[in-house]
């Protein structure tokens, strides 16, 4: 069997491409590592998709299947992609389960959380260590807990553990967030919440959980110690696009024209994984919007090519 498009990755760009290619009639399967629905999943609150002013993470990526499934969107979870060989017409992603032809791919695969990089972050990952707040929040009920970070991500979610925790530390290597305005607000005006401002994590220290981090003063390379319970890191993000051998930046995001196309001809991206100035669920679902579109181009224009 070959597909018209395969789409790798089932987040908001995922399954809006998947939504654009039933549409266009095209036979196409998503496939998804973990299950649909991608980061947004763990984000609590979401207050910028237009046409909501509040929806959870979990609900928005359940409008996005069932919006999918409505048009019959073929999903096939835990397939974890290894390489896409590119045969000309045809297109071979590859995967643990075996390989599946299309005429034409879009990457969706998004982005996995950095690791900060500190002495102990490994070794109390799952015991005081956590990238999402909404998965572990629960557990630091009443406690105190250290974020480091300074973008949307790092606020946010910071915000959402002022619900649970009895004290915020917010971590921060500048002296000013690059969170939106409006979420810096909500920030500065919650008195669960506090700054440490200019300062890096160096270690992540306890017994048989987290109990302490030290942190380190840029400016002054003063070093101090923070009580806690528990650190949440949001640190940036690594593109998963180690299987797709097509131009990337030096980050690892595909490069892409305002047509999603990639440096490989019938190869396209969207979403976060994109080389891109804004990562936002709006503009996921317009790169996938765009990619689709320009699959179904791409796979029309092939075929007048091949019938000549």
């Amino acid at each position: 069997m070959i597909y018209d498009v395969v789409i790798i990755g089932g987040g908001p760009a995922g399954l809006t491409a998947g939504i654009y290619a039933k549409r266009a009639m095209l036979k196409a399967l998503l496939l998804e590592k973990i299950g649909t629905g991608g980061q947004i999943i763990i984000t609590d609150l979401i207050e910028n998709y237009p046409g909501f002013t509040e929806i959870s993470g979990a609900e928005l990526a359940q409008k996005l299947e069932e919006h999918a499934g409505k048009f019959g969107l073929e999903t096939k979870s835990l397939a974890e992609v290894t390489g896409i060989e590119d045969k000309g017409k045809t297109k071979v992603v590859k995967t643990a389960d075996g390989d599946i032809e299309a005429k034409a791919v879009i990457i969706a695969s998004g982005t996995t959380p950095r690791k900060l990089g500190a002495r102990g972050e490994l070794e109390f990952t799952g015991r005081g260590v956590s990238y999402c707040a909404t998965c572990d929040g629960f557990f630091f009920r009443d406690k105190v807990v250290v974020v480091v970070g300074g973008g949307d991500s790092a606020i946010t979610e910071a915000i959402f553990l002022t619900k649970m925790a009895k004290k915020v530390i917010i971590v921060h290597r500048r002296d000013k967030l690059r969170a939106e305005k409006i979420n810096q607000e909500h920030a500065f005006a919650n008195p669960k919440i506090s700054f440490v401002w200019d300062s890096v994590v160096e270690e992540i220290a306890g017994k048989q959980v987290v109990e302490k981090v030290i942190v380190r003063n840029v400016k002054t390379n003063q070093i101090s110690e923070i009580k806690t319970d528990g650190v949440f890191i949001y640190v940036g993000l690594i593109p998963n696009t180690g299987f797709a051998d097509v131009k990337k930046d030096d980050w690892g995001f595909i490069i892409a024209n305002d047509k999603m196309e990639t440096s490989v001809r019938g190869i396209f991206v969207a979403g976060d994984c994109r080389n891109t100035p804004l990562r936002q669920i709006a503009t996921a679902v317009g790169d996938g919007a765009i990619a689709a579109v320009s699959a179904e181009r791409y796979i029309e224009e092939s075929q007048q090519y091949l019938q000549r």
